[in-house]
Protein backbone atom coordinates (compact mmCIF):
# COMPACT_ATOMS: atom_id res chain seq x y z
CA UNK A 1 0.00 0.00 0.00
CA UNK A 2 3.00 2.30 0.40
CA UNK A 3 3.26 2.66 -3.37
CA UNK A 4 -0.29 4.06 -3.35
CA UNK A 5 0.60 6.90 -1.01
CA UNK A 6 -0.85 5.28 2.09
CA UNK A 7 -0.04 7.67 4.92
CA UNK A 8 0.04 6.89 8.64
CA UNK A 9 0.29 9.06 11.72
CA UNK A 10 0.79 7.84 15.28
CA UNK A 11 -0.25 9.40 18.59
CA UNK A 12 2.27 8.96 21.41
CA UNK A 13 1.24 9.13 25.06
CA UNK A 14 3.17 10.72 27.93
CA UNK A 15 4.58 7.28 28.73
CA UNK A 16 6.14 7.00 25.29
CA UNK A 17 3.69 4.32 24.16
CA UNK A 18 1.79 4.50 20.90
CA UNK A 19 -1.81 5.18 21.91
CA UNK A 20 -3.44 5.58 18.53
CA UNK A 21 -3.01 5.80 14.78
CA UNK A 22 -4.71 6.93 11.60
CA UNK A 23 -4.34 5.52 8.06
CA UNK A 24 -5.42 7.45 4.97
CA UNK A 25 -4.79 7.31 1.24
CA UNK A 26 -6.02 8.82 -2.04
CA UNK A 27 -9.62 7.73 -2.48
CA UNK A 28 -8.84 6.51 -6.00
CA UNK A 29 -6.77 3.71 -4.41
CA UNK A 30 -9.38 2.82 -1.80
CA UNK A 31 -12.55 0.72 -1.79
CA UNK A 32 -14.70 3.85 -2.11
CA UNK A 33 -15.82 5.61 -5.27
CA UNK A 34 -14.58 9.18 -5.37
CA UNK A 35 -12.12 11.67 -6.84
CA UNK A 36 -9.63 14.24 -5.51
CA UNK A 37 -10.30 13.24 -1.90
CA UNK A 38 -8.31 11.34 0.69
CA UNK A 39 -9.98 8.43 2.45
CA UNK A 40 -9.49 7.46 6.09
CA UNK A 41 -9.30 3.68 6.08
CA UNK A 42 -8.84 3.39 9.85
CA UNK A 43 -8.49 5.57 12.94
CA UNK A 44 -7.90 3.88 16.26
CA UNK A 45 -7.15 4.83 19.88
CA UNK A 46 -6.39 2.04 22.35
CA UNK A 47 -9.19 1.81 24.90
CA UNK A 48 -8.30 -1.10 27.19
CA UNK A 49 -6.41 -1.11 30.48
CA UNK A 50 -4.67 -4.31 29.43
CA UNK A 51 -1.54 -4.03 27.33
CA UNK A 52 -0.44 -0.48 26.64
CA UNK A 53 -3.32 1.05 28.60
CA UNK A 54 -6.41 3.14 27.97
CA UNK A 55 -5.63 6.26 25.93
CA UNK A 56 -9.21 7.24 25.13
CA UNK A 57 -10.75 10.45 26.43
CA UNK A 58 -7.52 12.43 26.01
CA UNK A 59 -8.19 14.00 22.63
CA UNK A 60 -5.92 11.64 20.70
CA UNK A 61 -8.56 10.84 18.08
CA UNK A 62 -9.28 14.50 17.42
CA UNK A 63 -5.56 15.27 17.22
CA UNK A 64 -4.96 12.44 14.75
CA UNK A 65 -7.88 13.52 12.57
CA UNK A 66 -6.77 17.15 12.61
CA UNK A 67 -3.21 16.19 11.67
CA UNK A 68 -4.43 14.07 8.76
CA UNK A 69 -6.73 16.82 7.50
CA UNK A 70 -3.92 19.35 7.66
CA UNK A 71 -1.63 16.96 5.81
CA UNK A 72 -4.00 16.31 2.91
CA UNK A 73 -4.90 19.98 2.59
CA UNK A 74 -1.22 20.56 1.92
CA UNK A 75 -1.32 17.84 -0.71
CA UNK A 76 -4.11 19.62 -2.57
CA UNK A 77 -6.98 17.32 -1.66
CA UNK A 78 -10.48 18.72 -2.10
CA UNK A 79 -11.70 16.98 1.04
CA UNK A 80 -11.58 13.94 3.27
CA UNK A 81 -13.86 10.91 3.32
CA UNK A 82 -14.19 8.40 6.14
CA UNK A 83 -16.35 5.45 7.03
CA UNK A 84 -18.02 4.59 10.29
CA UNK A 85 -20.61 2.25 11.74
CA UNK A 86 -24.13 3.25 12.66
CA UNK A 87 -23.78 1.24 15.89
CA UNK A 88 -21.53 2.64 18.64
CA UNK A 89 -18.82 0.01 19.01
CA UNK A 90 -16.11 0.63 16.40
CA UNK A 91 -15.28 3.51 14.03
CA UNK A 92 -18.46 5.27 15.13
CA UNK A 93 -20.13 7.37 12.44
CA UNK A 94 -21.51 9.61 15.18
CA UNK A 95 -17.97 10.54 16.24
CA UNK A 96 -17.08 11.75 12.75
CA UNK A 97 -20.28 13.81 12.65
CA UNK A 98 -19.15 15.58 15.81
CA UNK A 99 -15.93 16.47 13.98
CA UNK A 100 -17.82 18.21 11.17
CA UNK A 101 -18.35 15.29 8.78
CA UNK A 102 -21.66 14.69 7.04
CA UNK A 103 -23.21 11.54 5.60
CA UNK A 104 -22.52 10.96 1.91
CA UNK A 105 -23.80 7.39 1.53
CA UNK A 106 -24.83 4.34 3.51
CA UNK A 107 -24.73 0.58 2.97
CA UNK A 108 -26.26 -1.42 5.79
CA UNK A 109 -24.52 -0.42 9.02
CA UNK A 110 -21.59 1.15 7.15
CA UNK A 111 -21.91 4.92 6.81
CA UNK A 112 -19.74 6.89 4.39
CA UNK A 113 -19.01 10.42 5.57
CA UNK A 114 -17.01 13.32 4.23
CA UNK A 115 -15.72 16.83 4.88
CA UNK A 116 -15.21 18.91 1.71
CA UNK A 117 -12.48 21.56 1.56
CA UNK A 118 -13.41 22.96 -1.86
CA UNK A 119 -16.74 24.11 -3.29
CA UNK A 120 -16.30 21.92 -6.38
CA UNK A 121 -15.62 18.71 -4.42
CA UNK A 122 -17.95 15.81 -5.20
CA UNK A 123 -19.26 13.50 -2.44
CA UNK A 124 -17.96 9.92 -2.35
CA UNK A 125 -20.13 6.85 -2.81
CA UNK A 126 -19.95 3.21 -1.86
CA UNK A 127 -19.33 0.83 -4.72
CA UNK A 128 -22.20 -1.54 -5.37
CA UNK A 129 -21.73 -5.22 -4.63
CA UNK A 130 -21.72 -6.81 -8.07
CA UNK A 131 -21.77 -10.51 -7.24
CA UNK A 132 -21.24 -13.01 -4.44
CA UNK A 133 -19.37 -16.32 -4.30
CA UNK A 134 -21.56 -19.27 -5.19
CA UNK A 135 -21.82 -22.55 -3.27
CA UNK A 136 -20.43 -25.73 -4.83
CA UNK A 137 -22.40 -28.96 -4.72
CA UNK A 138 -20.83 -31.57 -2.44
CA UNK A 139 -18.37 -29.18 -0.82
CA UNK A 140 -18.17 -26.43 1.77
CA UNK A 141 -16.93 -23.35 -0.08
CA UNK A 142 -14.98 -20.80 1.95
CA UNK A 143 -14.19 -17.51 0.20
CA UNK A 144 -12.09 -14.76 1.78
CA UNK A 145 -11.88 -11.32 0.21
CA UNK A 146 -8.72 -9.54 1.35
CA UNK A 147 -7.73 -5.97 0.58
CA UNK A 148 -4.66 -6.06 2.82
CA UNK A 149 -5.02 -2.73 4.61
CA UNK A 150 -6.83 -4.03 7.71
CA UNK A 151 -4.86 -6.32 10.07
CA UNK A 152 -8.09 -7.57 11.65
CA UNK A 153 -9.51 -8.72 8.32
CA UNK A 154 -6.17 -10.26 7.37
CA UNK A 155 -6.43 -12.27 10.58
CA UNK A 156 -9.91 -13.48 9.63
CA UNK A 157 -8.56 -14.72 6.31
CA UNK A 158 -5.70 -16.64 7.93
CA UNK A 159 -8.00 -18.23 10.51
CA UNK A 160 -10.42 -19.32 7.81
CA UNK A 161 -7.59 -20.68 5.68
CA UNK A 162 -6.22 -22.71 8.59
CA UNK A 163 -9.63 -24.07 9.58
CA UNK A 164 -10.42 -25.09 6.00
CA UNK A 165 -7.06 -26.82 5.57
CA UNK A 166 -7.64 -28.96 8.66
CA UNK A 167 -11.03 -30.28 7.57
CA UNK A 168 -10.07 -32.19 4.45
CA UNK A 169 -10.92 -32.17 0.77
CA UNK A 170 -14.61 -31.52 1.33
CA UNK A 171 -13.76 -27.95 2.34
CA UNK A 172 -12.43 -25.69 -0.39
CA UNK A 173 -10.77 -22.36 0.42
CA UNK A 174 -10.53 -19.49 -2.04
CA UNK A 175 -8.76 -16.18 -1.41
CA UNK A 176 -9.58 -13.20 -3.61
CA UNK A 177 -7.07 -10.35 -3.51
CA UNK A 178 -9.01 -7.10 -3.85
CA UNK A 179 -6.02 -4.79 -3.40
CA UNK A 180 -6.06 -4.24 -7.17
CA UNK A 181 -8.93 -2.04 -8.33
CA UNK A 182 -9.76 -4.39 -11.23
CA UNK A 183 -10.46 -7.33 -8.91
CA UNK A 184 -12.32 -5.14 -6.45
CA UNK A 185 -14.50 -3.64 -9.21
CA UNK A 186 -15.41 -7.12 -10.44
CA UNK A 187 -16.97 -8.05 -7.09
CA UNK A 188 -17.60 -4.76 -5.31
CA UNK A 189 -16.36 -6.40 -2.09
CA UNK A 190 -13.19 -5.30 -0.29
CA UNK A 191 -12.83 -7.41 2.87
CA UNK A 192 -15.27 -10.20 3.70
CA UNK A 193 -15.68 -13.87 4.50
CA UNK A 194 -18.29 -16.08 2.83
CA UNK A 195 -19.19 -19.69 3.56
CA UNK A 196 -21.33 -21.37 0.91
CA UNK A 197 -22.26 -18.01 -0.53
CA UNK A 198 -23.39 -16.50 2.78
CA UNK A 199 -21.52 -13.64 4.43
CA UNK A 200 -19.98 -14.31 7.84
CA UNK A 201 -19.87 -11.43 10.30
CA UNK A 202 -16.22 -10.42 10.69
CA UNK A 203 -16.45 -7.49 13.08
CA UNK A 204 -15.11 -8.12 15.63
CA UNK A 205 -12.98 -10.86 14.01
CA UNK A 206 -14.39 -14.32 14.79
CA UNK A 207 -11.98 -16.68 16.53
CA UNK A 208 -10.41 -19.64 14.75
CA UNK A 209 -12.56 -21.95 16.89
CA UNK A 210 -15.76 -20.16 15.89
CA UNK A 211 -14.91 -20.35 12.19
CA UNK A 212 -13.99 -24.02 12.49
CA UNK A 213 -17.28 -24.83 14.26
CA UNK A 214 -19.17 -23.11 11.45
CA UNK A 215 -17.37 -25.18 8.81
CA UNK A 216 -17.98 -28.40 10.75
CA UNK A 217 -21.71 -27.63 10.89
CA UNK A 218 -21.76 -27.03 7.16
CA UNK A 219 -19.89 -30.29 6.55
CA UNK A 220 -22.52 -32.24 8.47
CA UNK A 221 -25.20 -30.88 6.13
CA UNK A 222 -23.53 -32.14 2.96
Amino acid sequence: MKDRDLRVKLAIGDNGQVGGMIQYLPIEHSFVNGKDLYFIACIWVHGYKQGRGNFQGRGMGKALLSAAESDVRGLGAKGVAAWGLALPFWMKASWFKKQGYTKADRKGLAVLLWKPFAHDANPPKWFNENKKPQPISGKVMVTAFVNGWCPAQNLVCERARRAAAELGDKVEFQEIDTSEREAFSEWGIADALFVDGKAVRTGPPPSYEKIRRLLVRRLKKL
